[in-house]
């Protein structure tokens, strides 16, 4: 039965909800005694956070990446979406799509890779402006420095965890260098011998998405229990080429990046010398170094079964780059050897301690451990 309303009860109303009208929702959910908007709750910045298992922002960042949002917008959403499901407010109102802009690189434009543009946005919606910066340079200088697809990556794949099951083998690795998805991708797809349309191609970028979404977690995680303790450091030869086109001198570039792998070495900071020994091998193998434990040098051999693009170089225990000794030049069937001088990119005699070469040729990625006594 229908409550009758008086003409005066009528006019009231209507003329409550007339001013509502001009002052918009807000104002007709206060008028009408907050019944309206169910939860008007705004949150400031930054957004709250909670710890989250790396393992299942990696599997929904995989997952996004083929739903049509990408790698920017993926690896974003994988943590909307994760905490959403633990704190619907805010997270339920914040849409990944906002992020669809990072895909290849800023709409195709192959400049940041999106991956680390989503990371990046993440921590700083969840962080001060103080403390994102050192966060983000941990997860871009993670990824410039790490073989990507991770091995839990490509494990992910073959243990069929992942819900979009495009390729389920081992993919190539490669080290960028770099967060500029054209230096990235290009590289990846000349040593795995790929092109960017093919199927490889999209899922190593799938991959790459679970593993830049696995480790920010792991930082942010580590952020907020007051664990984390930064590991970047800018790479030696960045701060080689600073010493010029830094503040000091020409002041015309602001980078941490890897110069090397876009604009080659201008100055010859290459000086590994190979030399060509007999046979034929029949497979890929970086030697152990000899001698070692060494002082003041020691003999770096690898072998490689065809002709490859090959670069070989030194880091530390900290894996920053210490010496590049072959930059991704092209050597037909053999053995090489060359030799390290215990000097680093600058020319300096590095301490004493652990240090590691590491070889990359064609799909091959091995590494020694050398020990420099004193």
């Amino acid at each position: 039965m229908s409550n009758e309303i008086t003409r005066k009860d009528f006019l009231t109303s209507s003329s409550k909800y007339a001013v509502g009208a001009v002052i918009g929702v807000a104002g007709l959910d206060l008028l009408a005694g907050g019944k309206i908007l169910a939860n008007p709750k705004t949150s400031t910045w930054p957004w709250p956070y909670t710890t989250l298992d790396p393992e299942v922002v990696r599997l929904k960042a995989h997952h996004l990446y083929y739903s049509d949002k990408d790698c920017c917008s993926g690896v974003f959403g994988a943590f909307t979406q994760a905490l959403t499901e633990i704190m619907p407010d805010p997270w339920a109102n914040m849409p990944m799509e906002v992020m669809l802009f990072g895909r290849g690189g800023g709409n195709g434009w192959g400049t940041l890779c999106g991956a680390v543009n989503g990371a990046a946005a993440i921590i700083s919606l969840v962080t001060t402006k103080a403390d994102s910066g050192k966060l983000i340079n941990e997860i871009w200088g993670w990824a410039s420095a790490q073989a990507l697809p991770t091995n839990a990556a490509n494990q992910a794949a073959i243990n069929g965890k992942y819900q979009d099951k495009k390729y389920n083998n081992a993919l190539p690795q490669s080290v960028s260098g770099s967060v500029i998805c054209h230096a990235s991708v290009s590289q990846w797809c000349t040593i795995a011998k790929k092109k960017v349309t093919d199927t490889e191609r999209k899922e190593r970028c799938a991959r790459l998405a679970g593993d830049i979404s696995a480790k920010t977690a792991e930082i942010l995680n580590a952020h907020f229990a007051k664990t984390f303790v930064p590991t970047f450091v800018t790479d030696p030869h960045v701060n080689q080429c600073q010493s010029c086109h830094g503040s000091s001198l020409f002041n015309d570039v602001m980078t941490q990046m890897n110069c090397v792998q876009c604009h080659g070495d201008k100055h010859g900071g290459v000086t590994g010398v190979l030399d060509g020994l007999s046979g034929k091998p029949s497979n890929y193998q970086l030697n152990q170094n000899y001698p070692n434990p060494f002082n003041p040098s020691t003999n770096i051999r690898f072998s490689i079964p065809q002709s490859e693009k090959v670069h070989l170089a030194i880091y530390d225990i900290k894996g920053s780059l210490v010496k590049t000794l072959v930059d991704y030049e092209e050597y037909s069937t053999g053995t090489y050897q060359t030799t390290w001088d215990g000097v680093n990119q600058l020319g300096k005699k590095v301490a004493s301690g652990i240090y590691f070469a590491r070889l990359l040729a064609g799909q091959h990625l091995q590494t020694i451990k050398m020990n420099l006594a004193k």
